[in-house]
């Protein structure tokens, strides 16, 4: 039987810490006889973002080939550690690269996709009684050069590597005992979730909350494989991320606030059909993720049509959307970071009338200001000010967990 385990940066931030996942899994290890282990890992805690700080320090603009090979060496330094850590518990461990693991991707560096999974090197050192740490977040092309699969990537390395190898079980650790009602950081009322879908799981990563890496979990959610999420410094029991609760969905299982966002407003655009797509289809092909969209009420065929990005793309979508406003004869664009994304989350959403109606009156009650709304079956989104954001949060998690 095949167990995949993955640890997060913050498990591995120190030297000390990395010592403590040693032994806790060289303790596994030993309860549950007759398993192999496949440990992927994450960079130590703040290494990425002290690597790419360092590149930006040498460089104004950042190639993808050599960013993806200065980045891959964080997860190469923690898997070497770690496997130099168990040793010392006296386990057998090697260490592999994610090229050496067998993760082919495509050529996409930076967000590079992950194509075949050769696990030949992995079943031979597992043979060998072998525990085998896989570095994460990272592979090799087809043309041989190393790529990234893009930020929180290891949780996407774990689940594809459980999936190959036809794993027992993945399990996803960090600083976090499981997943919360809400940031517990944020909402001291926070309760944490014994169990949650694939789906809200999935609509949680895509409003801003930390639990997985998106595509992780819908790579889990495809192939039907349970995932558990709990903490590498606690034994007390996570939350276990699965097709359906085992009973009746909560109305909202999770509140959620997104502080990481920019809308963008195109003006005076003119309201004709194919016009949308022109818009949208080159900032796609920019590789920019546009999540909510709005478009106002057209006046004298003219209308207004605002949009989110992540932060971090702000720069280049505006860059993008004044040259597209220019070649469709649009007015201004016009962007607002001070804004801030608050989501309610739930299967028992679907058959409950009149919930989106209450999360607008209990903001009302707050004095906050609704900038845009979108909606789905289990999933109601509103901007507002960023300076309403947690207020926002607050209020709305206690109108709707009990």
């Amino acid at each position: 039987m095949i167990i995949v385990q993955k640890y997060g940066g913050s498990s591995l931030a120190t030297a000390a810490r990395i010592r403590n996942v040693a032994k806790k899994i060289v303790a596994f290890r030993r309860r549950k006889k007759g398993i192999s282990l496949v440990i992927v890992v994450s960079a130590m805690g703040g290494t990425t973002d002290r690597l790419i700080n360092l590149a930006n320090m040498v460089s104004k603009s950042l190639q993808g080939r050599e960013l993806d090979r200065l980045l891959a060496t964080g997860e190469e330094v923690s898997s070497s550690l770690l496997a130099l850590a168990i040793r010392s518990q006296g386990s057998s461990a090697i260490s592999l690269t994610g090229a050496e693991a067998g993760v082919i991707t495509d050529r996409a560096h930076t967000k590079a996709k992950i194509l075949s999974l050769d696990t030949g090197r992995i079943r031979e050192e597992l043979k060998r009684g072998r525990i085998v740490i896989v570095a994460g977040f990272q592979g090799i092309s087809d043309e041989g050069e190393i790529t990234t699969l893009g930020r929180g990537a290891s949780d996407l390395s774990a689940v594809a590597l459980a999936k190959a190898l036809d794993a027992e079980q993945c399990e996803i650790f960090s600083n976090v005992k499981g997943i919360y009602t809400a940031d517990p950081s944020k909402v001291r009322a926070a309760k944490k979730i014994s169990q949650i879908s694939y789906d809200e799981a999935l609509e949680m990563a895509g409003c801003g909350a930390q639990v997985m890496q998106g595509r992780a979990i819908e790579l889990a959610k495809k192939f039907g494989i349970p995932l558990f999420t709990g903490s590498s410094f606690s034994k007390e029991k996570g939350t276990i991320i699965c097709k359906e609760p085992i009973v009746e969905a909560p109305l909202v299982s999770n509140v959620t606030l997104n502080e990481a966002e920019a809308k963008v407003s195109i003006f005076r655009v003119l309201d004709r059909p194919g016009i949308a797509a022109r818009i949208f289809a080159p900032i796609a092909r920019a590789g920019i993720n546009v999540d909510m969209i709005v478009q106002n009420v057209s006046k004298a065929g003219y209308t207004d049509l605002s949009f989110t990005v992540a932060i971090e793309e702000l720069e280049r979508t505006i860059k993008i959307a004044k040259k597209i406003a220019r070649q469709i004869g649009a007015g201004n664009v016009g962007f607002d970071k001070d804004v801030a994304r608050v989501s309610i989350i739930g299967l028992g959403m679907i058959s409950h009338p009149g919930v989106a109606a209450r999360m607008f009156s209990v903001l009302a009650k707050n004095g906050i200001n609704i900038k845009m709304i979108t909606t789905s079956e289990i999933k109601i989104s509103t901007v507002v000010p960023k300076k309403d954001g947690k207020k926002a949060l607050r209020a709305v998690h206690k109108e709707f967990i009990k």
